[in-house]
């Protein structure tokens, strides 16, 4: 077939040409970036200012130096909630805790499911929202803040910290007296999360291991080095009650909404976490051991299926990169060269998914062209050499970015996982690609007027009930004085 003077498989080798230089150009691009992550945090621990710091266990049990709040909202969590309240309570047995659990009144098995779990304990309160859900997670927070600040007028006391955490989250034993001591010098810590492998879902569930091995073990650690707004995790932070107050003076005064969180976003824990520095606010980020060696830190097992990992990570990037882009900007208060280049990365999940897509496709299109080479229909185009230099360039990126993947998922997880962190790669992408087109049909949408909605994912499993739970290894590290 001719087209325009032209045979097909020309037009295919012509376009074969334009993929590789998008693809390979943008890919050697986020290799630069990422090279760029790598060298600050080698520099950082060559420097010693990065540290591997140990805590006693024993000491999670110690009285807080005031009342925490623990904000845990939930909508259709009846499966999870139960063992993650029950689990709670158990690692927190402090008398100044009080566990705030948001659900809807249009929810009866979450609701029955928190009371089972809250086994009477009088720090449990049941916060049963006035609206049928879902809403949005921000407005089920907003709601937990009002019940706490109510709390706080009838009983004439103040809260001094706030924790947020998941319906499927397990707990450090360590982890609240940890936040505890760290909110005396800042008003938002975040410590670690950690997923659950998970054996039966080797590929899908398990692979936010990796990423979150990565993100939470150098890119974090980097991001708060560079003095740069630290994003929250939504869960295993902690923040200072005084500073909440302000963030919901601030948006009451700017948006007339009630709370610290913001209603029409779908990652109101990111945005806090950028509000809370340019409120002046000082934020860190802390990764601790135990004495056993293992890190202090939130598990939970993230979705098992395809579909629901696309979901949630599509609403990621809907909320961190898409929204983000609108409502906080790329510079932030500072304006400083460090908190630019964070929020650049932030904003980048479309661009990724649309490189990675032509990656793909490039990948099916060359095997095609190949194919009809072998059988005599088509000659081969020759490289020049700079796009050989290209693909060399590139693939050295991806060997190194194997290799760090593989270090820091066998640091917590040991060397099989470590492994199959490597080998997961390719679904990873696929996951990244499907999800980059979900943010974008669903951001679309709420330009046409489309309602923010909680585009919740559902959990099945909690890390407590898991009999194949992986130990992550013991590690050395210093004591924290």
């Amino acid at each position: 077939m001719i087209l325009g003077g032209m045979t097909a498989l020309q037009l295919a080798a012509l376009v074969e040409q334009e993929l590789l230089l998008f693809a390979g150009v943008f890919f050697l691009v986020g290799a630069l970036d990422e090279l760029a992550v790598d060298a600050v945090f080698g520099w950082l621990r060559l420097t010693g200012k990065v540290r591997n710091w140990t805590i006693d266990r024993e000491e999670g049990s110690r009285p807080l130096s005031g009342r925490a709040a623990v904000f845990v909202p939930a909508w259709l969590e009846h499966d999870v909630i139960t063992d993650t309240i029950a689990s709670m309570l158990q690692a927190w047995p402090h008398d100044g805790l009080r566990l705030y659990v948001g659900c809807y009144r249009n929810d009866p098995r979450t609701v029955e499911a928190i009371m089972r779990g809250s086994r009477n304990d009088p720090r449990v309160r049941l916060v049963v929202h006035d609206r049928a859900g879902p809403t949005t997670k921000a407005d089920c927070l907003n709601r937990l803040y009002a019940a706490m600040e109510g709390d706080e007028q009838r009983g004439r006391f103040a809260f001094r910290m706030v924790v947020l955490h998941d319906a499927e989250d397990m707990v450090d034993p360590a982890a609240l007296a940890l936040l505890d001591r760290a909110v005396a010098e800042a008003e938002f810590v975040q410590l670690p999360v950690l997923p659950e492998p998970q054996a039966r879902s080797r590929w899908v569930g398990s692979h936010y291991c990796e990423e979150f091995a990565e993100a939470h073990g150098k890119a974090m650690v980097v991001r708060d080095a560079l003095s740069a707004a630290l994003p929250s995790a939504g869960v295993g932070c902690g923040f200072s009650r005084a500073m909440l107050g302000r963030i919901a003076a601030d948006m009451a005064h700017d948006t007339g909404s009630t709370g610290p969180f913001s209603v029409d976003s779908l990652t109101e824990d990111y945005e806090l976490g950028l509000r809370i520095k340019a409120a002046g606010g000082r934020s860190r980020f802390l990764r601790v051991r135990g004495e056993d060696g293992r890190l202090i830190a939130t598990r939970a097992c993230f979705p098992a299926q395809l579909n629901q990992s696309v979901r949630q990570k599509a609403r990621w990037v809907h909320g961190i990169a898409l929204q983000g882009w609108d409502r906080m900007g790329w510079t932030g208060a500072s304006g400083g060269l460090g908190e630019t280049w964070m929020r650049v990365r932030d904003r980048r999940g479309p661009l990724s998914a649309t490189v990675l897509f032509a990656a793909y496709l490039l990948l099916g299109l060359s095997a095609g062209l190949w194919l009809a080479s072998i059988v005599g229909y088509h000659q081969p185009v020759a490289f020049s050499p700079a796009t050989w230099w290209l693909l060399a360039a590139n693939f050295t990126s991806f060997v190194w970015r194997a290799g760090s993947r593989y270090v820091f998922t066998a640091r917590e997880y040991g060397p099989v996982e470590g492994l199959r962190s490597v080998l997961r790669i390719p679904l990873t992408n696929v996951i990244a690609i499907m999800a980059g087109r979900r943010a974008m049909w669903a951001y679309a949408r709420t330009l046409g007027g489309a309602p923010v909605e909680w585009d919740k994912t559902h959990h099945h499993a909690h890390p407590s009930t898991m009999a194949d739970r992986i130990v992550p290894p013991a590690r050395r590290a210093r004591a924290l004085s």
